[in-house]
């Protein structure tokens, strides 16, 4: 099976000087191919020379077994759409109108469009959900209505392949999964072949066929996201110094509190996350235990504890492991448990908190419950229950969150 799009040594730059060279890519017809790599790197170098929008240093660029150099303007319009984010001059013109620019290829001369033109145009503003906004003046709109607009204006094209530089940088979240939906759709419905580069390192991570990494004057990686999304790639790529980048989950972190851990956090199945973060944001250090590696609060515990005590997925926690987060415990003057009760297979994190209450540790019961959350306080069974922010107002029953109060 031949690559419909692809590239040979290519090598890209301005006025002569090669930025990035040797660029080797091959893409099968209704893939998706995502750029990423530090501000800078040539991201929108490369998208703008396989758009002919520069000219190659070196090297050949192949579009459906054609080479794109010879490709004239008329044609490569009819096979390729191109979303950049420079804004566009428009006057006096509608959010429709900029739409309808995208059938000029198939209009000639005098650019008269048809019923088949007008439902396409329908079609592409309905799918990106611009139809509500179609006779409000393109200028003055918003830049995540206006990302949209220009999507659909390249759907309007009818592309086999589409070129897009961070064309999810104005959307808030709701637009960008919607986005990302409607290339996804495309693809499986027209067989588009899609070329972006984004920020979002978690939506390039699921929305990719491909993943090309650019990292300063060369290529450094490209392959499936499987390939490049490997234990410590990421933070290496962009040289990440502070905070932490977790490749399994694409979950990012600020950089842990420093110094002696004085809190231990009994958590599990996901309830102790919202807990390291609110200490993380209090500068206060803290360890963790005991956690299965494939528990939902493993990632961010390893990213913020000063001590993370864990146990292999589905083993039993032994004595050694206990007795580890027992010192753990003897070495901190607060306990924070996440949980009001334990399952079967908790038992382990059970004792804990009977040994923290046995040894006369402040011990702080936090459990988040539904719509709202409560924080209990206790020294041994004397146990009280406060509902307030640590600015002291009382939280209503309706009132969502997570609480702090004073210990007693």
């Amino acid at each position: 099976m031949e690559y419909y799009f692809k590239t040979q040594q290519m090598s890209v730059g301005y006025q002569g000087e090669t930025l990035i060279h040797d660029i080797e890519i091959g893409l099968y017809k209704g893939e998706i191919l995502t750029l990423i790599g530090p501000n800078g790197a040539g991201k929108s170098t490369i998208l703008k020379s396989i758009a002919k929008q520069l000219k190659l240093i070196s090297g050949l660029v192949y579009l459906d077994k054609k080479e794109l150099h010879h490709m004239s303007g008329m044609e490569l319009s009819q096979k390729m759409a191109v979303v950049f984010t420079e804004k566009i001059k428009t006057e006096l013109m509608t959010c429709e109108d900029v739409v309808a620019t995208g059938r000029y290829p198939y209009t000639g001369h005098f650019g008269i469009l048809s019923k088949k033109d007008h439902a396409i145009i329908d079609e592409a503003m309905e799918l990106v959900h611009v139809s509500e906004i179609r006779n409000q003046d393109f200028i003055k709109i918003s830049d995540g209505q206006r990302q949209r607009v220009m999507l659909a204006r390249a759907i309007c094209q009818e592309p086999e392949i589409i070129i897009l530089d961070e064309p999810t940088s104005f959307l808030d979240v709701k637009y960008k999964l919607e986005f990302l939906s409607v290339l996804q759709e495309l693809r499986i419905r027209k067989g588009l072949t899609v070329i972006m580069s984004i920020h979002e390192l978690e939506l390039a991570e699921k929305v990719s066929d491909k993943i090309l990494c650019i990292n300063g004057a060369y290529v450094d990686r490209f392959g499936n996201p499987e390939e490049i999304f490997q234990a410590g790639y990421i933070k290496s790529l962009f040289g990440i110094e502070t905070g932490n980048f977790d490749e399994e989950n694409g979950s990012m972190e600020l950089e842990p509190a420093k110094g002696k851990a004085d809190i231990f956090v009994i958590a599990g199945g996901g309830s102790g996350r919202s807990i390291y973060r609110k200490l993380q944001r209090e500068r206060k250090t803290f360890i963790t235990g005991i956690i299965y590696e494939n528990d939902l609060d493993f990632p961010v515990a390893r990213a913020l504890a000063a001590e993370l005590i864990a146990v292999k997925a589905f083993e039993p926690v032994n004595k050694v492991i206990l007795e580890q987060a027992q010192k753990a415990i003897d070495s901190c003057s607060k306990v924070i448990c996440c949980r009001k009760e334990f399952g079967s297979l908790e038992t382990a994190n059970k004792k804990l908190l009977e040994y923290a209450r046995q040894n006369g540790k402040e011990v702080e019961i936090t459990e988040r419950l539904g719509s709202y959350g409560k924080s209990h306080y206790d020294s041994g069974n004397d146990v009280r229950c406060r509902k307030e922010f640590s600015c002291g107002r009382t939280l209503q029953n309706n009132e969502a969150g997570w609480v702090q109060g004073s210990s007693v």
